[in-house]
């Protein structure tokens, strides 16, 4: 058995090999329990559990696959006493609390509201949220390039140089945040990613029980995606190295979505140095000939190459291509639903089609998805990086939370009750919830007024008293709930509201599957606050909801749930940004760019507080980030970005750009640059 390291454009059929190369070890008699398939993320580890699951996989061997993370938990759970008093644990006799990313902030928000007191945060333009996530991920930086958090500080403020003498302090306060955040995991045996990954790479690893035991079970491996992996993804497959048997690494060129997470594609493809061959895969097996010349075409625009001509190619890009300018955004939909329903009349499967935007805002989404189910198609959306409190169907609960406890001193806007009113009743519209807010709601006051009180009778009437029955049925069981001394967890009151209220028939969640989603995602985040905060229980759960309510409030990010990454399986139209969709690693017929004119196609999210290129491993000691290195990183990053697509795409791409943008501004980004060069090519080559 030999070590090979594959290497070629995404499409090119290399996950399908490894899936046979793991069926041939099995069948020759290979157990199950010594195979490995490393991913970078859960996700895409979905191609092989499928394959597992199948009917016909031999033996129904069910092979581990896990991401380092993963490998790091088990080990610590296994052999904890081995590294717990090394560590400087505070109680090693005690098993440790494993932290998502959720119950993480939990701990840090804590921190962090008390740090915003000082003012040392005031010079930058950053909310309690984003400093909480950003020292978080700060850590999580450290970890995954195998160095300090004391050295966090030192490589931001060399690399900021000496631009502006505000960010030193900026710099040494979230280090100093993180530092304590991490005490505070040592003193209470808390595990973040960040540290279950440092103690994996710095204890675990040179624990001989444990290295016996992981080299004697993992004999086989395949790491998949290594491009999209974490620094000491590398160093862990170099240690476990010796004692391997086979092993197959996969690598996607002009990958590296994951850069602002960790992942070290330069790095990880340095272990093609380790193995015995060297396979190159460049034939693609998924897309039409169009859609592979059309990649050669968008590679040599973005790297200044010459573009080959017609002549050259064996297909017509612009049978793969299709570009469409509006004047105004609301007739870039229009169009974007007009071509979606064209296609689908012609019987395109719905699970075909995504559509993409830099970002997927909620007005954007909220006119695609209205404008589609008039048409009577389906569909389902994905932002993992969207907070809690920004769903609508979460953000209508939590104001309902708010009413059932005004003893918190958390007097909802009338606009998020007029809101939640709406939500809540299904023949109550927007118009109406208002009127009917200002009516029996002041902010402040202790309780909702009675719709029977109201009046003026034509109010009544024009509210409806089919409305006003269920306005009532829901105002009594918020007084019913008060006056059983409303002294509830925050998950059970969650499931209570729903499951007796929002739920039934005639009241606004009964038949709406998105919302069920969402509250039950709401319900397993607060169910996860207090399991993780307060696992032997509280006398006074009211303060327990209060302190709940308060950090969803600041934009709570929920941790990722798997039922949310597999809810694009279902026979709907994909709406998301274009990252997401790019590092589910998922192919489809037809893709929709919108707002190709926008330049947060090639902008990275600004972040004071950390910084994805500084803080790696190979990043030069005491370098300055200039503008130039600036420029070059969102290039580059434009160019995977733009590439990654059209690879993932077997048909055609539909590029629409409105002149001005959702906020009424003119629009020419980088992205708009390419697709009139891509354009202008393509004419050429019709007259010529």
């Amino acid at each position: 058995m030999s070590k090979q390291f594959w290497s070629g454009p995404a499409g090119t059929g290399k996950t399908t090999a490894a899936i046979k190369h793991l069926r041939a070890l099995v069948e020759g008699g290979v157990p199950a329990q010594n195979l490995l398939v490393l991913i970078p993320h859960r996700a895409l580890g979905l191609p092989y559990q499928q394959a597992f699951a199948a009917p016909d996989w031999p033996n129904g061997a069910q092979i581990d696959v896990a991401t380092l993370g993963g490998i790091a938990r088990r080990g610590l759970e296994r052999f904890w006493p081995l590294v717990a008093h090394k560590a400087g644990f505070a109680h090693p006799e005690r098993e440790p609390t494993f932290l998502t990313i959720e119950t993480s902030q939990y701990y840090m928000a804590r921190l962090v509201n008390r740090e915003l007191q000082t003012g040392v945060f005031d010079s930058v333009s950053v909310t309690p949220f984003n400093i909480m996530r950003q020292t978080l991920d700060n850590l999580s930086k450290a970890a995954v390039n195998g160095f300090p958090p004391s050295e966090i500080a030192e490589c931001l403020i060399a690399a900021w140089g000496d631009r502006h003498s505000s960010r030193p302090p900026v710099y040494r306060a979230t280090q100093a945040l993180a530092l304590e955040f991490r005490e505070l995991c040592l003193a209470e045996n808390l595990l973040d990613f960040s540290l279950q990954i440092e103690l994996l790479m710095r204890y675990l690893l040179d624990e001989p029980l444990f290295a016996q035991y992981t080299r004697t079970r993992y004999r086989h491996v395949v790491a998949d995606n290594l491009e999209e992996n974490f620094p000491v993804v590398a160093d862990f497959l170099r240690w476990l190295w010796p004692e391997l048997e086979s092993a197959l690494l996969i690598y996607d060129e002009d990958g590296g979505y994951r850069i602002f997470l960790g992942a070290d594609p330069q790095g990880t493809a340095t272990l093609a140095e380790l193995c015995d061959e060297v396979v190159t895969y460049d034939a693609t097996v998924t897309a039409s000939a169009p859609m592979v010349v059309l990649a050669r075409e968008v590679d040599a625009v973005l790297t200044g190459e010459p573009v080959p001509s017609l002549d050259d190619l064996s297909a017509d890009p612009a049978e793969g291509f299709t570009f469409a300018a509006h004047r105004f955004y609301p007739q870039m939909v229009d169009w974007v639903v007009d071509e979606i329903t064209a296609l689908v009349e012609k019987g395109v499967s719905l699970r075909e089609i995504v559509v993409l935007a830099p970002f997927l805002g909620d007005s954007l989404r909220f006119a695609l998805e209205t404008r589609l189910a008039e048409r009577g198609i389906e569909t389902v959306s994905h932002r993992p990086s969207r907070a809690l409190r920004d769903e609508p169907a979460a953000r209508a609960s939590l104001t309902l939370m708010a009413l059932a406890h005004p003893e918190w001193g958390f007097a909802p806007p009338a606009a998020d009750v007029a809101d939640a009113l709406s939500q809540a009743i299904v023949e109550l519209d927007p118009v109406r919830a208002w009127l009917l807010a200002q009516v029996v709601y002041r902010p402040g006051q202790d309780v909702l007024g009675s719709f029977d009180a109201i009046r003026d009778a034509r109010t009544q009437e024009r509210i409806t008293f089919l409305v006003g029955e269920k306005y009532e049925a829901l105002r009594a069981w918020l007084m019913d709930y008060r006056a059983s001394g409303a002294n509830t967890p925050p998950d059970l009151f969650l499931r209570r509201l729903f499951g007796e209220v929002l739920a039934q028939p005639g009241f606004g969640f009964h038949a709406d599957l998105d919302a069920g989603r969402v509250v039950a995602q709401l319900v397993e985040s607060a169910q996860r606050f207090r399991h993780t905060l307060y696992p032997r229980g509280v006398e006074d759960w009211s303060a327990v909801g209060r302190e709940y309510y308060e950090l969803v409030r600041q934009g709570l990010l929920a941790a990722l749930y798997m039922t949310q990454w597999r809810d694009e399986e279902r026979e709907a139209i994909f709406l998301a940004p274009a990252y997401t969709f790019l590092m589910r690693n998922r192919w489809v017929d037809y893709q929709f760019w919108l707002d190709v004119g926008s330049g947060f196609w090639w902008e990275r999210l600004e972040q004071p507080l950390t910084h994805p290129y500084v803080l790696r491993r190979d990043f030069p000691t005491g370098q300055v980030w200039t503008d130039g290195m600036e420029f070059q990183a969102r290039q580059e990053a434009l160019r995977r970005l733009v590439l990654g697509l059209v690879r993932r795409c077997r048909k055609r791409v539909y590029a629409a750009i409105a002149d001005l943008g959702e906020q009424g501004f003119e629009q020419r980004g980088p992205l708009l640059h390419l697709v009139q060069r891509l354009t202008q090519l393509h004419s050429q080559a019709e007259e010529a």
